[in-house]
């Protein structure tokens, strides 16, 4: 009869749940396995620490500073700076939320179509129109707007048929442009934001439309349903994610763009951003322009927070 030696705690064989290495069930992760999200997010952190962050505090201080660019700016919390801001540029502000809001209307109106086409109809020349999509971003966005500037210019082609159908006329009455030029007036700013901002609203379209399982589709039709009540009832009801991103994508950075306003448009159609530019490089009165900043960022924010909340994101995501 042979002698079992007593084996040593902590010594026994690997795999049995005995060994230095394994460790109990229930015990938590070794500590370098618990923090290795957290390295991988350091770079990003720092990223926006240094070049989102530190700006934001700088420029709210800036916000509430006082003086003049010769005697030097010190904070002196002079929140006065907000409320002149608002009274002297509101216009501004309503404008540019008029003319984003328009432009990510006519965006949606557009872009949905092509993007369903897309997404549904355009089998093997799908990846050639989703370049034809992007394509303009390959162009600088300022080299774009002035082929704009071109295109609507008096005596153009374009103008010369909107005059000869009477559309100038119509929107000569509605205030949208003058009595015989497009160029220098609200609905060339509106053209050149729609323009720009097209491709921000297409794709996340054609994202959450290609998403969508076609045999939906196919029971819809088993069940008797039209075209256009499947498309009520089923199609735009799954592609809502797609449609408050890209009205998300589109609205957000039309407010504050100033290129459209300022080469497409007059002095009557400045842009908060153009008041913004001026502020900072013209006038270099730093805290009025930093905190017309802070203002259309918080206007911003609550635009988009009660549009997400009437949207009701949460169900959609």
């Amino acid at each position: 009869m042979t002698a079992v030696a007593p084996v040593a705690p902590g010594s026994g064989t690997p795999g049995t749940g005995t060994g230095p290495s394994d460790a109990p069930a229930g015990e938590p992760r070794r500590p370098r396995r618990r923090l290795t999200p957290y390295w991988l997010l350091l770079p990003a952190g720092l990223w926006l620490a240094v070049f989102f962050v530190a700006p934001l505090f700088y420029q709210a201080s800036t916000s509430v500073q006082s003086g003049s660019l010769e005697e030097g700016f010190r904070v002196t919390w002079q929140f006065s700076n907000y409320t002149d801001a608002l009274g002297t540029y509101g216009e501004h502000f309503l404008r540019s939320f008029l003319y984003a809001a328009t432009a990510t209307v006519l965006c949606l109106l557009i872009g949905y179509p092509l993007a369903y086409m897309i997404a549904f109809r355009a089998g093997r020349w799908r990846n050639v129109l989703l370049v034809m999509v992007i394509a303009p971003f390959f162009t600088s966005f300022l080299i774009r707007t002035l082929a704009w500037k071109t295109i609507l210019s008096d005596g153009g082609p374009v103008v010369g048929a909107l005059d000869a159908l009477h559309v100038l006329d119509v929107t000569s009455w509605l205030g949208l442009t003058g009595s015989e030029r497009v160029l220098a007036t609200p609905l060339a700013v509106v053209c050149g934001l729609t323009y720009n901002f097209l491709p921000f609203m297409i794709l996340p379209l054609y994202s959450s439309l290609e998403r969508i399982d076609a045999s939906l589709h196919e029971a819809s039709r088993d069940l008797y349903a039209t075209p256009s009540t499947t498309f009520r009832k089923v199609t735009f009801p799954l592609s809502l994610p797609g449609v408050v991103a890209g009205t998300l994508l589109t609205f957000i950075p039309a407010s504050g763009d100033y290129i459209n306003a300022q080469l497409l448009g007059s002095p009557n159609e400045q842009m908060i951003g153009n008041a913004i530019q001026k502020q900072f490089l013209n006038v270099l009165d730093y805290p009025t322009a930093a905190a017309m900043s802070f203002l259309l960022m918080a206007l911003i924010l609550i635009v988009v927070s009660v549009y997400m909340r009437r949207a009701g994101t949460e169900e959609l995501v």
